[in-house]
């Protein structure tokens, strides 16, 4: 379904997404923000794709330079805008990834918790991310571990249990694949796929799983 994001599954209720009440589900979403974290310096300007309501821009805020995030949503925004009041270096902006429009370049690039799949990023859309990471920079993309499917699962049950997302059909939900009887359709990218996206950039890059719940694509900029 187009925009899903933008039109269901925005603002609050986003946020009743991320508050989960499944230990593993939380660790996941901590394991993926410390990764990026520690990797990071107080001198980097970063840039977050699909950023919602400003999640792991307050939690990634101390620890870098400037950190600015966008989404398709207007009403995650203006509920971003609210959430990283008290982060001076932190700011969130509307704007569709496909036609990301950014006058400056940045030293990190992030797009986590399955976003590429969740906004339908082609070769073509992941190019023009990656053009906009300076020379020396890097991104990261991250997905869900194959090995994360029982976890995964349950938090969209969960999220189905608070009406946040439709009933979910089972007869077509497997293999990695989660489809609602609403139209919602939710893929991952594999360790495989990513090996082939990072074949056809032409940059240096990596794969590496983390916490058996994530798998990144790093790519840095030469």
């Amino acid at each position: 379904m187009d925009n899903y994001y933008a039109e269901k599954l925005n603002s609050k209720k986003l946020f009743q997404v991320y508050n989960t009440q499944i230990p593993r589900v939380k660790q996941y979403l901590q394991s993926e923000i410390d990764f990026v974290k520690k990797n990071l310096s107080n001198t980097q300007s970063v840039l977050e794709l699909g950023a919602g309501y400003g999640r792991i821009i307050r939690e990634l805020a101390p620890y870098c330079k400037s950190i600015v995030g966008i989404d398709i949503s207007v009403e995650s925004v203006e509920l971003g805008k609210e959430y990283l009041k008290g982060y001076p270096n932190a700011s969130i902006v509307a704007m569709n990834v496909h036609q990301i429009n950014f006058p400056k370049s940045f030293d990190v690039i992030l797009c986590l918790q399955n976003g590429l799949s969740a906004m339908g990023a082609d070769s073509t859309v992941i190019h023009k991310i990656l053009d906009k990471v300076a020379p020396g920079g890097v991104a990261y993309f991250s997905s869900y571990s194959t090995r994360f499917w029982d976890f995964r699962l349950k938090w969209f049950e969960e999220q189905t249990s608070k009406g946040l997302l439709g009933e979910i059909d089972y007869t077509q939900t497997k293999n990695d694949v989660i489809i609602c009887k609403d139209g919602f359709k939710a893929t991952i990218h594999s360790t495989e796929d990513f090996e082939k996206i990072g074949k056809n950039l032409g940059y240096p890059y990596e794969v590496q799983e983390v916490d058996e719940s994530s798998v990144f694509l790093i790519v840095h900029k030469i």
